[in-house]
């Protein structure tokens, strides 16, 4: 599985209109192309999220996020400010790069944590912010938005030769602990 496989070009706009944070989700859901019902389900549901704390994890990124009825399957969409939106990120900076991520509630894929945890660690490459800032136009940076970072986005199959792998995972990280040896 690759990120980018998750992206259509018609869910992606490098140059988001919104200036609130509300502006912004509102944004994003019409990006998914949902109808008008639908769309404001998943806005309420998008702002229940972001009273519990904001999905603005620093460096300029946020990935607002959910599980809702209103979509059948795991749904993402990726949205740029260049001028940057307060969005209440942990490092009390302006967000210009936006990944929603949307996932019915019971998912038989069950994409919606890794898709989340792939984005979280993509987000933390040095480089990302720069990389984001440079995409010009949605038809080909389907492929591109994420492809420099395959070696964290390919799923990799943990190795138990006689080890077990756990994976923790909370609001803010999400981090692999090997345990000694079985």
């Amino acid at each position: 599985m690759e990120l980018r496989d998750f992206f259509s070009e018609d869910a992606i706009k490098l140059e988001l209109e919104g200036n609130t944070k509300d502006e912004i989700l509102k944004e994003l859901i019409d990006l998914l192309g949902l109808d008008d019902k639908s769309e404001g389900m998943l806005f309420k549901m998008l702002k229940r999220r972001e009273n519990l704390g904001s999905t603005g994890i620093g460096r300029a990124i946020a990935i607002p996020h959910c599980r809702s009825l209103v979509v059948s399957k795991l749904r993402v969409a990726f949205g740029r400010k260049s001028a940057g939106v307060d969005f209440k990120a942990i490092d009390d900076k302006p967000v210009n790069f936006f990944f929603l991520i949307v996932a019915p509630p019971l998912e038989v894929s069950n994409q919606y944590l890794p898709v989340l945890g792939k984005i979280a660690q993509f987000s933390k490459e040095p480089d990302v912010p720069g990389r984001l800032l440079e995409l010009a136009e949605p038809r080909l940076d389907r492929d591109e938005l994420l492809r420099p970072a395959e070696h964290v986005l390919l799923q990799r199959e943990p190795v138990l030769e006689g080890r077990a792998l756990v994976v923790q995972r909370d609001a803010r990280s999400f981090r692999e602990h090997e345990l000694a040896p079985l």
